[in-house]
């Protein structure tokens, strides 16, 4: 049996997120089902998940770069990344407010992890959550997290006293939601993001005492809520919130059948709610984003803006999403964009379902330059930034989003193989036909885009693109960070480093003489094309003295250039 943790170090915070992941997988699609506010657009448990992946994800790359050392890394460390991961993963309303109740624990927590400490995290996460958002309304997540901190308060001096007394005030907070905001109450089910918070809090327990919680809101007076009993063939009667029975809901909040009828969906003044969702990331100064929150505070509702150091996660329900983009624009540099469209039918928000495509491209791009120009071919893109790999979850986000039929992913990175498999496995199950072309660059995934033909047959499609990605030789051009050993030599920090197929083949001084060595050792073994990607800070003469040397040094060799944009590796080589 492990040994239980005395306080919250990196490997207990590690085992929380882990823990805290699978459990909202468990309760996704329940917590998705009884999601009928601010929208009732059945994502809440989805986007939840999808925020704890991406906060997952970043503590396990602390851990990576730790597994050749004797030690774990540093509490700070841990809870950092973990705050980091759900800022730049997060997934609507609710993954949005659950980033900022991580970053308001990780602020307390990177400066100790015992009972103490822990009671001030719990009361910063809330106090930053209800902050951040714009006008915050009791009976939601933001009531369950303040029931949390207020409910740890005390001086006993155990970890386990805290993190179980915390659990209990959330559950009971959560089971007194339908009392508190009526468009809940009227639907018989608790609110869906206070629920995935103590999802939450009930994986910290487990991590802390070794057991996991018992499941399902508690009452009013505490007392857990009854075992859901069958009556009147079939319908069930729980009780899901303050002592109440109410027909046809389960101990979780979970509707036993149909959606109960009326204007769920809607604001509680009863009028119609935006046409958009718009999310982004946004690098910008404090003050930039206070002039930002009015602004979008005048153009929509359900406005969030959570982060701080300078990048920021924005959340916004407007009419005019490119109004709210703009703003974004102004503010500083948006990115991650997200445009969600919502259309009213019969009284109701729902999501579009259009009939889908017969076929569609997902393809993973490291710059803002190539994610349009594979949009521009009709793909549907993921833009990997530096230090910032897609986690699945956004993948199968990015394929449901394409809406078709059959799909083609193209990770372009041999990192990504892994998480793409399980995003292609995801896909499947929900009906969509996704083929895994396995490009290692994004040259390969420009190649297979090339020669994309949606009207021949998907087998015969997956083929020749998956040829064209293999006949591609690819190459980048990176700077070494710090002295060590290569393929190529000892290469020292500031060292410009040549990459062929992975690999460090050429080490040089500066770009420009590096690039044409690199391009001398690939072509020797013959090419059509060269295809040139260059980063943002890369003057455009690069590119025309590296055009010039390819034409003067290799004849019938033609040469392509686009712009990459905000891309880790300032030159990027593709030779077909």
């Amino acid at each position: 049996m492990p040994q239980l943790p005395d306080d919250l170090d990196a490997v207990a915070v590690r085992t929380w997120c882990s823990l805290a992941l699978e459990a909202l997988g468990r309760e996704r699609a329940e917590i998705d089902a009884i999601n009928v506010y601010p929208i009732a657009d059945g994502d809440t448990g989805t986007n939840l998940y999808l925020t704890l992946e991406s906060a997952s994800a970043a503590v396990e790359a602390v851990f990576a770069a730790h597994e050749t050392g004797a030690t774990a890394p540093a509490t700070a460390d841990a809870v950092r990344a973990m705050a980091h991961g759900a800022l730049i993963g997060a997934r609507g309303n609710s993954g949005t407010i659950l980033a900022q109740l991580l970053r308001g624990m990780a602020g307390v927590l990177a400066d100790g992890g015992d009972a103490a400490h822990l009671r001030l995290a719990l009361t910063s996460a809330a106090d930053a959550a209800r902050q951040a958002v714009a006008h915050p309304v009791e009976g939601t997540v933001l009531t369950v997290a303040a029931e949390a901190a207020e409910a740890a308060r005390g001086e006993d001096p155990d970890l386990r006293t805290v993190v179980t007394a915390a659990y209990e005030g959330a559950r009971a907070a959560l089971a007194r939601t339908p009392e508190q905001l009526a468009v809940l109450g009227r639907a018989g089910v608790v609110d869906a993001g206070g629920r995935g918070l103590v999802a939450v809090l009930g994986a910290l327990v487990e991590t802390v005492t070794g057991q996991a919680p018992v499941r399902g809101p508690r009452t009013a007076s505490g007392n857990a809520a009854k075992t859901p009993v069958t009556v009147d063939g079939g319908s069930v009667v729980g009780l899901p919130v303050g002592g109440t029975p109410v027909e046809g809901v389960t101990e979780g909040g979970l509707p036993a059948s149909a959606p109960v009828e009326g204007p769920l969906d809607c604001p509680e003044d009863g009028s119609a709610g935006p046409a958009f969702e718009v999310i982004y990331l946004l690098e910008a100064r404090d003050e930039q984003v206070a002039r930002l929150r009015t602004r979008l505070d005048a153009l929509g509702d359900s406005l969030v803006v959570v982060g701080g150091d300078g990048l920021w996660h924005v959340h916004v329900h407007v009419d005019d999403a490119g109004a709210a983009v703009e703003a974004g624009v102004e503010a500083g540099r948006p990115y991650r964009i997200r445009i969600t469209h919502f259309a009213t039918e019969s009284g109701h928000d729902v999501r579009v379902q259009a009939e889908p495509a017969q076929r569609a491209v997902v393809v993973v791009v490291p710059g803002d330059g190539l994610a349009g120009l594979c949009t521009e071919a009709g793909a549907t893109t993921v833009i990997a930034r530096p230090g910032e790999p897609p986690a699945s979850g956004e993948l199968v986000e990015a394929i449901r989003r394409a809406h078709a039929r059959e799909v083609v992913l193209l990770p372009n990175d041999a990192a990504l193989r892994h998480t793409a498999a399980a995003a292609a496995e995801q896909a499947r199950t929900e009906g969509v036909r996704v083929a895994l072309v396995p490009t290692r660059a994004a040259v390969q995934g420009i190649a297979a885009l090339a020669v994309h033909e949606p009207d021949r047959g998907f087998d015969e499609d997956v083929v020749a693109m998956t040829a064209a990605a293999g006949a591609t030789r690819y190459a980048e051009l990176a700077v070494a960070e710090r002295q060590s050993w290569t393929m190529a030599g000892i290469c020292q920090a500031g060292d410009i480093l040549g990459l062929i197929d992975g690999d460090v083949a050429v080490i040089g001084s500066d770009v420009p003489h590096t690039a044409r060595t690199v391009l001398d050792r690939m072509l020797a073994a013959g090419g059509e094309l060269v295809t040139l990607v260059l980063g943002e800070d890369v003057p455009d003469a690069l590119a025309d003295a590296l055009e010039e040397h390819v034409r003067e040094g290799h004849l019938a060799v033609d040469t392509v250039v686009y712009r990459g944009g905000h891309q880790r590796a300032p030159l990027l080589i593709g030779v077909e």
